[in-house]
């Protein structure tokens, strides 16, 4: 059962990190067109308007998408200078602590995020030159931060189970 749910959050984390990448290649083709535009006019070309607001939306978007897969194959920042020397236990221990304060600030981040989103749809605030409602792009980093809020607490229940059984958790044929 947990290798299925194991897979599911796999790929659910790998298709939000997908969707970021895809988001933040379409804004590195947006922005060179834009620069291309600006260099030419002379030639008749322009830039793209709003292209700002939609680099702006489209990033937001791109770091709460990765956020998940990052924090699923645990490639977040440690430092090792004093937990190399720490037990297997030790450390199981510390991870598991991290990993539910990581599901809190998670949480933390979702939650005011979605008020976030609300505030801005009840005010109806738009970019100024493409006029796009801007809770569209609150709601589209909301979906990443509520994947990441899943991802959070499946990490926290898996080092429960690593501190509890004394494993760990092979990532991508690696011992992590």
């Amino acid at each position: 059962m947990s290798e299925r749910i194991e897979r599911w959050i796999q790929a659910l984390a790998r298709l939000t990190a997908l969707a970021g990448g895809l988001v933040l290649t379409a804004l590195i083709i947006v922005t060179v067109i834009s620069v291309t535009g600006r260099a030419l006019v002379f030639a008749g070309l322009a830039p793209v308007p709003g292209d700002f607001e939609l680099v702006e939306a489209g990033t937001a978007f791109a770091v709460f998408a990765f956020l998940p897969w990052c924090h699923l194959r645990r490639g977040n920042a440690v430092v090792e200078i004093l937990t190399m020397h720490f037990s297997d236990n030790l450390n199981r221990l510390i991870e598991m602590v991290a990993n539910f304060l990581m599901l809190l600030f998670a949480a933390l981040i979702c939650w005011r995020h979605w008020l976030g989103t609300i505030d801005k749809y009840n005010y109806s605030e738009t970019t100024f030159i493409l006029q796009f409602p801007i809770w569209w792009a609150y709601a589209a980093g909301l979906f990443g931060a509520v994947v990441f809020v899943i991802v959070a607490a499946w990490c926290f229940w898996r080092s429960i189970r690593e501190y509890r059984t004394g494993s760990s958790v092979v990532i991508g044929g690696e011992l992590s």
